[in-house]
This record gives C-alpha cells, sequence and structure tokens, in this order.
C-alpha cells in the first residue's frame, strides 16, 4: 500500500466518514458509482470492485463482461453538504488481468496526458461552465419557468438563483475545487462559475464533481439545474469555453514577448492543429444533437472555424497575456458545451493541438471581423469553413478521423460512433410541435 493510500485510510478515521462513493463515468461521461464501507476500503485499494461492465454504456462487451472499478487515492475528498460522513473517489476501470479497460473514458484521457508528458509537456485546462435554473413545479408541469430574469452580470433581487450559486461555490471551496468566479449569464436563469485551471486530469474530475453539486444543491431549493446546451429558444444556449495551456516544467510554452499578442510558435501551432482538426473533434466536444441549436443559434457561440484575438465570435481565441503574467498564457476554445464527456473532449482538444505541434502545422491569419455579420461569400474569400451543422454531419467527421480513432482507441471509438449514429436515428423519427403547428392544420 502507497503512502497516499495510507494517508486516505487515516483521513476516513478521523473525519469519520461511515461511506465512500467510488466514482467513474460511462463513454457519454454519465456519472457511475459504487459505494462501499470503511471497511472495505483497503480492500479495493488492494483489488479494486468488481462489477458487470458490460452494463455500462460502452464500457465493455457481453462476453467480457467483468471489470474492476480501482480507486485513485490521490482523488480522495470529503463531500461537503447537509449529509455528513460522505467522502467520494474517482476510479480507473480495469479488467480482471489489470490491464486497463479499453472504453473508460478516463484512461483514454490519461494515455494523452501520458505522451504530452513524454514530449515535456504538462496539459492545463480552465472552464467556464454555464447552466440554467428552472422551477421545478412548473417544469413538472411541463412548463419552462427560470428562477429569475436577469442579464449578463446582473445583481439580483430574487435570491435564489444567487443562493444556489453561492452554496454551490461554498461546497466546491469545502472540497478544495477552487472557484475563479461566480456570476449570472445573458440568458434568465442563466448562471456561470469558473473553476480555476488545474491539470486536465483533475479538471475533468472536478468538472464531474461540480455538475453532481450544482444538481444537488438545485434540487435543494426546489429548482433543477440543466446543462443541457440550448434549453430555450429565445434564449442564449450554455456553453463551456475552456482556456488551454501547455507548460514546460515551470515555463508557459504558449508565451513569447516577441510573438504576436506574446503567443510563441508553439502556441500558434496548437492553435493550427485545433483549427485543422476541429471538425473532427466537434462530435466530442458537442456531443448531442440538441449542442448544435447552440452552436448555430447565434448569442456568440462559434459556428466558424476561425481563430484571433478578442474576438468573440471565433472558434479560438487568444487573450492577451500581460508581460508580468507570462504564466497566463493561454487559448480559448468556444465550442466546447457543458454536456460533453470532459475526458474524452480534453483528450480531443490535447490530440488536435499536439498534431499541430508536431506537424508543424501553419497558422493562417486571425480574423478581427465578428464573422457571423459577415456573407458567406466574404467567409470563402477569408478561407473560412463552417463547423459541422448537425451530429449528423459531426458523426461522419469523426467517423473518417484517423487522429480520433487513435486518440479514443478502438472500443470508445466504435461505441461512440454507434451511440451518435443511433441518437441522430431516433432524433431524425421524432415529429416536433413545430411541425404539428406549421402543417397539420393545412394538411
Amino acid at each position: 500500500m502507497d503512502r497516499q493510500q495510507e494517508f486516505v485510510l487515516r483521513s476516513v478515521q478521523d473525519e469519520e466518514i461511515r461511506f465512500i462513493q467510488l466514482w467513474f463515468t460511462d463513454v457519454l461521461g454519465v456519472l457511475k458509482s459504487v459505494t462501499i464501507a470503511p471497511a472495505e476500503l483497503e480492500s479495493a485499494f488492494a483489488e479494486g470492485v468488481g462489477f458487470d461492465g458490460s452494463a455500462v454504456e460502452g464500457l465493455a462487451r457481453v462476453f467480457e463482461a467483468d471489470m474492476i472499478a480501482r480507486p485513485d487515492a490521490q482523488t480522495f475528498q470529503v463531500l461537503a453538504g447537509p449529509e455528513t460522513g460522505l467522502a467520494r473517489m474517482f476510479c480507473d476501470i480495469v479488467t480482471p488481468d489489470g490491464s486497463p479497460a479499453r472504453g473508460d473514458s478516463r484512461q483514454v484521457l490519461r494515455r494523452m496526458v501520458a505522451r504530452a508528458l513524454d514530449a515535456g509537456l504538462t496539459f492545463y485546462t480552465h472552464p467556464e461552465v454555464e447552466f440554467y435554473l428552472f422551477d421545478e413545479a412548473a417544469y413538472r408541469e411541463g412548463r419552462l419557468v427560470p428562477v429569475d430574469h436577469a442579464g449578463y452580470f446582473e445583481h439580483t433581487i430574487t435570491r435564489l438563483g444567487t443562493d444556489v450559486r453561492r452554496e454551490v461555490v461554498s461546497r466546491l471551496e469545502a472540497m478544495g475545487i477552487l472557484v475563479e468566479y461566480a456570476h449570472h449569464e445573458g440568458g434568465p436563469g442563466q448562471h456561470e462559475i469558473d473553476l480555476r485551471y488545474a491539470d486536465a486530469l483533475t479538471t475533468a474530475d472536478n468538472l464531474m464533481t461540480f455538475q453532481t453539486i450544482v444538481k444537488e444543491v438545485a434540487a435543494e431549493n426546489g429548482v433543477i439545474a440543466t446543462f443541457m446546451p440550448k434549453p430555450m429558444i429565445d434564449a442564449p444556449g450554455s456553453g463551456m469555453h475552456t482556456h488551454l495551456s501547455l507548460f514546460e516544467a515551470d515555463r508557459n510554452a504558449f508565451f513569447d514577448p516577441a510573438g504576436e499578442y506574446q503567443l510563441s510558435l508553439t502556441g500558434r501551432r496548437f492553435i493550427a492543429g485545433l483549427l485543422r482538426h476541429a471538425p473532427e473533434i466537434t462530435a466530442l466536444t458537442c456531443q448531442h444533437v440538441n449542442s448544435y441549436k447552440r452552436l448555430w443559434g447565434g448569442g456568440e457561440a462559434p459556428s466558424y472555424i476561425c481563430w484571433g484575438h478578442n474576438n468573440r465570435s471565433a472558434l479560438v481565441r487568444v487573450p492577451l497575456a500581460k508581460p508580468d503574467k507570462a504564466q497566463s498564457a493561454r487559448v480559448e476554445y468556444r465550442a466546447l458545451d457543458p454536456s460533453a464527456n470532459p475526458y474524452l473532449a480534453f483528450a480531443a482538444l490535447l490530440a488536435a493541438g499536439l498534431a499541430g505541434i508536431e506537424g508543424e502545422y501553419d497558422l493562417e491569419e486571425g480574423a478581427e471581423d465578428d464573422v457571423w455579420r459577415l456573407s458567406d461569400a466574404e467567409r470563402r474569400a477569408l478561407g473560412i469553413d463552417a463547423l459541422p451543422a448537425s451530429l449528423h454531419r459531426a458523426v461522419e467527421h469523426l467517423e473518417a478521423s484517423e487522429l480520433m480513432a487513435s486518440t479514443l482507441g478502438e472500443d470508445a471509438f466504435d461505441f461512440v460512433i454507434r451511440n451518435k449514429h443511433q441518437e441522430w436515428q431516433d432524433y431524425r423519427a421524432q415529429i416536433t410541435p413545430f411541425e404539428l403547428d406549421r402543417f397539420l392544420p393545412g394538411s
């Protein structure tokens, strides 16, 4: 037993923990858990906890169903909230012979992070997470009623949304998950909480914890929290703009005081990789049919493949790094939405960026115009292509991508493709209220 595992065993005793939840995700990013008592913890560290992997989306096939959840002691945290004596750890999923499960999305990100480390690079991410809060009683009656009608950065008089946001931040901070900002967003009942930057695997774990806490606090207050990308037609969608950076030891590899916008050659090639492979990774950063209602619904959502400085209509934005804050140099990827599986999305972004660095991709001129306002002819003249306009098109790009096939691995890649094709087929089969309202009376 290693020292971290010994620390966890002592902490469980000192903190009077009664139950330990072991967490992991399926390939779609849905949180799974199994609860053990403290008496079982030492055995869980030594042998893991067995379960039927074929019952978890994309994890294993029926004829290889036996899987083991092995808790990662580095992720131990006491859960904050009204109920005391609870803790959680994330798990890596392995087969009975100890090999990493090929469908485990956390392992997918681990592999990509390890590949970057082999090149001397550490990948950091900093997400800005948007979500909506709706009245639960109205929802059960079939109505979407936001908890407030405030706007961007507005100080709300109605306390419900603010109280939920503050309680979420308090619980996150109590667990050691640091928050940078929390504020009201542009839509009615829409809020944003920005997590502080951390290495990509830690951030992905933090995002799964964050979403769980948001939903729990909302339920305690009689409201529903949703990370659906576009829940209302006439209101902005919810995105998860994510800031990305690479470090070589303690040096920011994206910073060059002599470069345009203080951006290094490494940073430029990383952006070029994001742009070239954007169509291939969109089914992972925007994984549901509803995601494309946000991408093509305006409200500062990126629809076109370009980059710029301080240009919020661009897919990739380069904030200006202050000369005395070289460590803050970063790029912002704006297509990601909060319904994504963060493990797969971060792995895809890192793979695309590394492809740009290793392939020495050239970065085209940035776009400083509002690309939404340009005509199709103007965009064509500037060489600006569009992101996929539907999940169907995004999956076609993903299916043809050798880069993403190698990044996800055969099992996870095949499952995502099959699942997204099925989601598109299920969506196409629906008869929507729009069709009934428009076509039924005149038929």
